[in-house]
This record gives structure tokens, C-alpha cells and sequence, in this order.
């Protein structure tokens, strides 16, 4: 930029770092960025260019939300040690936020593909699908675990994974799949919380990769059992063995208000018999 040294108007230096001139101004009442010089007549601000550095740091640290006594103290001290712990403190929160984003747009996803099955769905169609692999927290029930027992139990997980609000992670429960084969069809044994954030898989559940057989189920959770027949029957006609768990979600709660039109999605990992005999 040619003559650096020249001085700025306030209206020259607030449109070159794109900010209002009120907030120079304030800036310049509060202390914390004051002008090159001010014209002893008529009390005009003006700026140096080489001052522009400064400016853009303080307005870089407003942007992170870093508040105004945090920058005034750190003006009076400034440094490249300070600027750099300031920094590193600012980039994790910022990470903290970044996960946080994505895992609400996977949730938004999630959401959007479930009301894409609830436009799209046969509720009579058992179908076959391809998933990935999922990690999943889970709490271990047992028939006579109390509905109060289970809610603490999730809510102790999701304190543990810092989960802020159920929205943000898909939940449901699992039965094993010898308890179905035994026609044991309310034999839940786990309840499953699905973390839409990486996070490390010690102690955690896989839901595996591979096949897997979906059905739906409509209305009271007290009459799936003869969906599970339905399930029971497709996979010996198909010649398919049902492996390690079913895995139940609700996949419309938040758009109905009756238990009669309450969709559970059933998913049960599957392997033609010719390849579990392998």
C-alpha cells in the first residue's frame, strides 16, 4: 500500500478493516484501541496503517467470541507467549464447536433420511440393506428393570459422553437374536445410545458392518410380536440366518403424538446359511 505513513480518517480505517466507525470509537472511549493521533482542533481520529495488525487481532479475538476485559488485559501484556496460549485456548474451543456442528448436522441427516422412509415405506415390505459400522454406548437391561432404573441409567451415559440433549444422538433398544429364535420377542437386553461424534470404541458396542434384514412396525410396542414372526418367516423362506442382535429405533416420534401411529424400525444383522456354514 503505497504511503503507509500517511494517517487514516476514521471513515478510511473502519472500511478498510470492514467494521463501523462507532466501534472504533468505542474502542478508543474503553481503551482498548486508541488512534494514531487525534487532530487537537477539532478532536478528529486518525489512524496509521501499521496499526492495522492490532486492529485485526482484537477483532479476530471478538470473533472467537473472546471477551472485552479478556483483550484489554491482554493488550496490557502483549506478547507472542500470551498471544499464542490465548490462541491455543480459543482453536480447542473452537475444535469443541466444529464437533459439536458436525454432530448435529449427522443428527439433521439422520432425521431427514427417517422422514424420507416415512414418505417412501411399505409397512407390510421386509427388505435387505447394506450398513456401516456403528458404535454404540449401551446400558444392559433385563425384563424386570424399571422404566425409572433405564432413565437413569441413559442419563448417566449421556452425562459420561457429553451428550447435551437426547436430540443429539439416536437411541433405541436390542434384543439378542437367540432370544427371537426361542420366540422370546420382548427379551430386550440392552438399551443403545448411537454417539454421532468420533469417539474412542473401548468399552463401547459395534453394531457391525454388512447385511441386514429391516422391517417396521406400526402402533403399540405390545404387538410386535407377530412382526418378529413375520421377520422369523422371511428369513426361512430366504434362507437366511438372523445374527447377533436386533437393533429397534423409533423413527417418527417427533412428528406424532399417538402410540397408535408410533413407527419402530426393526434391523437385524443377516448371513445366507451357505455362508454361515463357512
Amino acid at each position: 500500500m503505497k504511503e503507509q505513513n500517511k494517517l487514516l480518517t476514521i471513515g478510511q480505517f473502519a472500511a478498510l478493516h470492514g467494521i463501523n466507525k462507532k466501534t472504533l470509537m468505542w474502542y478508543d472511549e474503553i481503551g482498548l484501541f486508541k488512534p494514531a493521533a487525534i487532530n487537537p482542533e477539532n478532536g478528529y481520529r486518525r489512524y496509521s496503517y501499521h496499526q492495522s495488525s492490532i486492529l485485526e487481532t482484537i477483532l479476530l479475538l471478538r470473533e472467537l467470541n473472546v471477551s472485552v476485559s479478556e483483550i484489554q488485559e491482554f493488550m496490557k501484556n502483549r506478547s507472542a507467549s500470551s498471544l499464542k496460549s490465548l490462541l491455543d485456548e480459543k482453536i480447542t474451543d473452537l475444535d469443541h464447536s466444529i464437533a459439536h456442528l458436525k454432530a448435529v448436522r449427522k443428527t439433521l441427516c439422520l432425521h431427514r433420511e427417517n422422514m424420507i422412509t416415512l414418505l417412501t415405506m411399505n409397512l407390510s415390505e421386509i427388505s435387505i440393506i447394506e450398513k456401516k459400522e456403528h458404535s454404540l454406548v449401551t446400558v444392559d437391561i433385563h425384563p424386570d428393570t424399571s422404566f425409572d432404573k433405564e432413565v437413569e441409567m441413559i442419563t448417566a451415559q449421556t452425562k459420561k459422553y457429553q451428550i447435551h440433549r437426547l436430540h443429539d444422538a439416536t437411541y433405541g433398544s436390542m434384543i439378542p437374536v437367540e432370544e427371537l429364535y426361542h420366540g422370546n420377542f420382548n427379551n430386550y437386553s440392552k438399551l443403545f445410545i448411537e454417539i454421532p461424534y468420533p469417539i474412542k470404541k473401548t468399552g463401547l458396542h459395534i453394531q457391525p458392518a454388512g447385511t441386514y434384514l429391516r422391517a417396521f412396525h406400526k402402533g403399540n410396542l405390545g404387538g410386535i410380536s407377530s412382526k418378529y414372526q413375520e421377520i422369523l418367516e422371511y428369513a426361512k423362506e430366504h434362507n437366511l440366518i438372523l445374527s447377533g442382535f436386533s437393533y429397534e429405533m423409533g423413527i417418527n416420534e417427533n412428528v406424532v403424538d399417538r402410540i397408535e401411529d408410533y413407527i419402530v424400525q426393526i434391523e437385524i444383522p443377516v448371513y445366507l446359511r451357505a455362508e454361515w456354514r463357512k
